[in-house]
């Protein structure tokens, strides 16, 4: 799977100011697999039930396809959470794909507390199909507690870096 580099990852300057002001809204990264958590997502749109704007969802054939580098690309970009959403454990298409995308999910959660980012900033759920306020209410709770984090660190490291280039 590729990322692509363009409108996903523009953190746009909304997500500039401090947590705790009101314009701040996190920029969230939801990776879906294509069975259970985007049929989710559907019916939640089709039940009108709202979720937060920021998050932005990628639709993946199976959790199993999500890298750990695809993850640690979206913090590097500058994205404040990201949210892992496959099938049900024992209810995978790929049978073992959301087992891995866990052992995958875990292992990056302790890279970021390693590194400074904070492991709260992950978080992977299961969904089946029909869980559509599950999905939305899975999409809330990684706005409020990343919300509760601030910014990711490495946007103001970045703007750092920017401003002392331009001295």
């Amino acid at each position: 799977m590729i990322l692509p580099n363009q409108r996903l990852f523009d953190t746009n300057e909304r997500s500039a100011g401090p947590s705790g002001t009101p314009e701040w809204e996190p920029d969230i990264v939801a990776f879906c697999c294509s069975y259970c958590a985007s049929s989710a997502a559907a019916l939640a749109g089709s039940k009108r039930l709202e979720y937060p704007a920021c998050v932005r969802i990628i639709q993946t054939p199976c959790t199993g396809k999500i890298g750990m580098e695809h993850i640690l690309e979206s913090f590097e970009k500058g994205i404040d959470g990201v949210l892992v959403v496959g099938c049900l454990e024992g209810g995978c298409h790929f049978v073992e794909g959301n087992l891995r995308a866990r052992k995958r999910t875990d292992r990056v959660r302790s890279l970021l507390d390693e590194i400074g980012i904070r492991s709260e900033r992950l978080r992977m759920v299961n969904l089946s199909d029909s869980m559509a306020a599950g999905f939305v209410q899975s999409m809330q709770e990684i706005v409020e507690a990343v919300k509760g984090l601030g910014p990711n660190p490495l946007k103001a490291l970045e703007r750092r870096q920017e401003s002392a280039g331009k001295l």
